[in-house]
């Protein structure tokens, strides 16, 4: 419950910020150097170093890799369809392709189905959504971005990634301990994620502009928490069989808001920040109200 009354204290507090124009235009901006250049290494650096490398590391981190990859290709066709610039459907596959399966997902896994799965979200996480983000995601957004990208500038951002680097630097590190002060810095640091995040969507979000966004928004707030645990629900359970706790809590993580993260992507390369901010805004509080419903259905399984 403290992670979620963090959660909105912050993102109010990011609204009254810019209301009383205490925080100008700027500030964002400022706030998502930050995060990428700070709290997202500091996390991946963390939990890559602990994640196993083995067959169960694949169905928990597929999961974010098909929900990604199904929703990219559903935000084209229904963009073609719609008239929607490439902008639109890069900022919805960031936000309604990538779930938050860390920052609301993992408090939820362990309220619900405790801590001894929080192993599984941390899959759903790092090898998951955190991989697609620091490579197909930036890909996309460096390409939404609206200035011409050569093939070079394109690999340099996606290789320089921040948190692309301290992914790999984890893995690298496997068979090094982590010293408990170098454990203790780089949590803290992670820690200041969600906090600075919702700052920043409160400071971003425009509340008169949720009125023009409401067809993309409801497509992606459809897709996100309802239509892409659906895909995963059939997926492992009808198709490949699988009905144990692991693969509830894989389902349950499928059904999570929009990744901050993405989001965060989403309006540091100008795709769309006034729908990115929605999504966050309006989904993220959203998918917490829906959890209880979520555990329900997956106790039939």
């Amino acid at each position: 419950m403290d992670n979620f009354l963090l959660l909105g204290i912050c993102f109010a507090l990011g609204v009254g910020l810019r209301i009383a124009g205490i925080i100008d235009e700027h500030g964002p901006a400022a706030l998502n150097a930050v995060i990428i250049h700070m709290s997202l290494p500091a996390l991946a650096l963390l939990y890559a170093h602990d994640l196993p490398l083995g067959p169960e590391l694949i169905p928990p981190a597929a999961m974010a890799w098909i929900v990604f990859g199904v929703g990219y290709v559903l935000f084209t066709f229904l963009g073609r369809r719609m008239g929607w610039d490439r902008k639109t459907v890069v900022c919805l596959a960031l936000t309604g392709g990538l779930g938050n399966t860390s920052f609301v997902g993992l408090p939820m896994i362990e309220a619900f189905y405790g801590p001894q799965y929080l192993g599984v979200g941390m899959l759903c996480d790092t090898a998951g959504s955190f991989m697609v983000l620091a490579g197909p995601g930036i890909v996309l957004a460096a390409g939404a971005s609206g200035r011409d990208v050569s093939g070079r500038e394109l690999a340099r951002k996606v290789l320089f990634f921040p948190p692309l680097i301290a992914i790999v630097l984890g893995f690298a590190l496997h068979a090094v301990p982590y010293p408990q002060w170098l454990t203790g810095m780089l949590t803290r640091l992670g820690s200041t994620l969600s906090p600075l995040a919702l700052l920043s969507v409160g400071l971003t979000l425009r509340f008169k502009s949720i009125a023009g966004v409401g067809k993309e928004l409801a497509v992606g707030l459809g897709y996100k928490l309802a239509v892409a645990p659906v895909l995963i629900l059939v997926l492992y359970v009808w198709v490949l069989g699988q009905t144990d706790m692991a693969t509830k809590v894989t389902i349950f993580e499928a059904g999570m808001g929009p990744m901050i993260s993405g989001g965060i992507i989403a309006m540091t390369y100008g795709a769309r920040p006034n729908l990115a901010a929605a999504m966050l805004g309006i989904g993220v509080p959203l998918s917490i109200m829906t959890r209880p419903l979520w555990y329900w259905l997956l106790t039939f399984i």
